[in-house]
């Protein structure tokens, strides 16, 4: 319902069934390009970015066991900002449209490279969480490095404009260049499921029981790099949604990890599209970033959390 309300709202009204029908026609009237170019893309990445966000975070708090692990954490997102940073700063993305989701692409795979070698010799969970603080503090200083050396103010402007976040004037073009990617890492995540729930026993547990950790935590952060790299090198830094859906749906599932991944998906996908839909209906020009208003969103649920956290512990 929400995936049909992304297409239907919009600046300019249109007449959703005549651009149907035009577009099903092969009729490129202004109602079916703009339904082609702009409302189905955007729609289409919002869900699809919000479920890689959504299973991505609920994944990682299963792995590492630690309810405030999100898609951040392992340094993906900032190692793909950092890539599209880049494209922007060397003026890659204005002479070749789909520079900047490809920077983001290349970034991520890059950090993705690093923490998959030090997985694959053995390194714990620790470890890689250490890992991924390191690259996530790196690629910021690097970004705020190219921010300070812009060639011109509009440029930097330009920058942080992309990296608050945003699904706006994406085409089908970014669609078929990260939906792959993604879809790879749904795969990859999802089978990690049984694994997730016994390692909830313990790790000695879960070896004992047939899972090789050292694969398991190979496959959720490859899963997370390829779908949470895809998700930023295309709509920007949108925070919180992995970190507050998993606690939204824990309760609903039986507070089992590998129920929680589709369920978090899938949440992940209503709340990236109810906030974006709520961008285009607040009366601001130009419209507010998606990546703020989840911030608006996510900041206070997190803040609540740690007071429910800390009086748990006490």
């Amino acid at each position: 319902m929400l995936l049909a309300a992304s297409v239907a709202v919009g600046y300019a009204p249109i007449d959703l069934g005549t651009a149907i029908a035009d577009l099903s026609a092969g009729r490129r009237t202004l109602p079916a390009l703009v339904l082609a170019e702009l409302r189905l893309p955007r729609a289409i990445l919002g869900a699809a970015v919000g479920f890689s966000l959504g299973i991505t975070g609920a994944a990682l708090q299963g792995l590492m066991r630690n309810p405030l692990a999100d898609p951040g954490v392992v340094g993906v997102s900032g190692a793909a900002a950092l890539g599209a940073v880049v494209a922007f700063y060397f003026g890659f993305s204005s002479t070749f449209a789909l520079a900047l989701p490809l920077g983001g692409l290349i970034g991520a795979g890059l950090a993705t490279a690093f923490l998959l070698a030090l997985a694959g010799r053995g390194a714990g969970t620790a470890t890689l969480i250490l890992a991924g603080v390191a690259l996530s503090s790196l690629s910021g200083a690097l970004t705020a490095l190219a921010l300070n050396l812009a060639p011109s103010p509009y440029a930097a402007l330009e920058v942080v404009f992309w990296l608050m976040g945003s699904l706006s004037d994406r085409s089908l073009a970014h669609v078929a260049l990260a939906l792959p990617f993604m879809a790879v890492g749904w795969v990859l995540v999802l089978s990690t499921g049984r694994a997730l729930d016994a390692l909830t026993l313990g790790e000695d547990t879960a070896a004992s029981l047939g899972f090789p950790l050292r694969r398991v935590r190979f496959t959720v952060i490859g899963g997370t790099a390829a779908a949470v790299g895809a998700s930023v090198a295309v709509a920007g830094a949108i925070g919180f949604i992995g970190l507050v859906v998993p606690h939204l749906m824990r309760p609903f599932v039986g507070h089992r990890p590998g129920r929680l991944l589709l369920a978090s998906g899938l949440a992940g996908a209503v709340l990236t599209l109810g906030a974006d839909i709520a961008v285009r209906l607040i009366p601001t020009r130009p419209e507010l970033k998606l990546g703020v208003v989840t911030a608006l969103i996510g900041a206070p649920f997190f803040l609540a959390l740690l007071r429910h956290l800390r009086v748990d512990g006490e």
